[in-house]
């Protein structure tokens, strides 16, 4: 496994695909793989470390998510809580008009209705009322940015479809509300400090340790500034770094995270151990099963989703040698991570490059490498 690895990450730095990595393979509890490779400053030559802290986007989601369940077992709050118990002025209305209720449960499942303004046509109505996905627009408040979301319609009535959406920024706004606390401050109360992740959180511990981050280019990819836009299927995504370092930029539940590859590695350990002192193993054993089906192609052909990830239901057909039950996310800053229970095996890949990292090749090239011919 070591030499496919290895093999698979030359590949992508030599050919220029992403600019630097971080990936860090664990086998029931043990790592057994473990490499930083390619620049975190490719202009500085600045060497790619395992300690580098990047900026996580959606690997934000299954962090907050586990803070969100973590206040259910509290009885905090509950899943089919309409969300206007708590935000009472976020009425977003179907097409026609009518108001429908939105639950808690369907905000964690991405089955509200929401979308995502990168995944949404150019010149729709996200676009023309300058929705932030979490990822630009540094300095704008949660207030402000759930005011314009509010606005758009929903694409279908919550509960009867499944579109990955800004429903964990919205969520991230009920946690604050339900608790009288910051988001931050639940989320490192409830998971980051509890797991001793000090790296991970809404702010830089150590900004000359953040990576730069890298765009796809040719022949080469090229460095993100603010306002970036990079191409992505038949659309694209806004990018604004900076936001990682401005502290009047709201929380997003979604996106708004860094970390390092080990602080990640870590939460995902506890959650396939089961959960560990933040949450219980039901609770667990109910975030990593199903919750809405395989129609949802939430990672292509076969796979569902549960509370803060990709679910793997039926591997046939799929071309993937991973288990069924598998759960699975990446990050749009170029990250994917997986975790296969029927193995005890957890694998996250960090890079500095969008959208190579997160949906170009590299990501199944780890996999497979892992993996290797016998599934081994």
């Amino acid at each position: 496994m070591t030499a496919r690895l290895d093999q698979a990450i030359d590949r992508a730095i030599v050919s220029k695909r992403i600019v630097g990595t971080v990936v860090l393979v664990a086998r029931d509890g043990e790592i057994i793989y473990r490499r930083a490779a390619g620049f975190a400053d490719r202009e500085a030559t600045a060497p790619m470390s395992e300690d580098m802290i990047f900026r996580l986007a959606s690997i934000s989601k299954p962090v907050v998510s586990t803070a969100f369940m973590r206040l259910v077992e509290e009885k905090r709050i509950g899943l089919d809580d309409p969300v206007t118990k708590w935000l009472p002025d976020f009425r977003p209305r179907l097409a026609n008009g009518e108001t429908p209720a939105i639950t808690l449960r369907q905000l964690l499942t991405h089955t509200s209705g929401l979308s995502y303004r990168f995944l949404e046509p150019k010149g729709g109505v996200y676009h023309r009322l300058n929705v932030s996905d979490g990822l630009d627009q540094p300095g704008l408040s949660l207030d402000e940015n759930l005011r314009r979301l509010g606005q758009a319609p929903l694409a279908f009535r919550p509960g009867e479809g499944w579109s990955y959406s800004l429903g964990i920024d919205v969520l991230g706004a009920v946690i604050a509300k339900a608790t009288g606390e910051s988001l931050p401050d639940v989320v490192r109360t409830r998971v980051t400090g509890p797991l001793d992740m000090r790296d991970t959180g809404f702010a830089v511990a150590d900004p000359s340790r953040l990576a730069i981050p890298y765009a796809d280019g040719r022949p080469q990819p090229v460095r993100m500034t603010d306002g970036i836009f990079v191409r992505l299927w038949d659309g694209g995504a806004s990018f604004a770094p900076s936001r990682a370092i401005d502290p009047a930029s709201y929380a997003s539940g979604g996106a708004g995270m860094v970390g390092t590859a080990g602080d990640v590695l870590r939460f995902l350990e506890t959650i396939r151990k089961g959960g560990g002192d933040i949450l219980s193993p039901a609770t667990v054993a109910a975030m990593m099963r199903d919750q809405v089906g395989p129609q949802a192609h939430a990672q292509g052909l076969g796979w569902g989703f549960g509370y803060g990830w990709a679910v793997l239901d039926d591997p046939s057909g799929t071309g993937t040698p991973q288990s069924r039950g598998t759960i699975q996310w990446g990050g749009a800053y170029g990250h994917s991570w997986f975790v296969d229970p029927s193995r005890k095996l957890t694998v996250v890949a960090l890079t500095n490059t969008a959208f190579e990292g997160m949906s170009g090749a590299f990501p199944s090239e780890v996999r497979d490498a892992v993996y290797g011919r016998n599934g081994e």
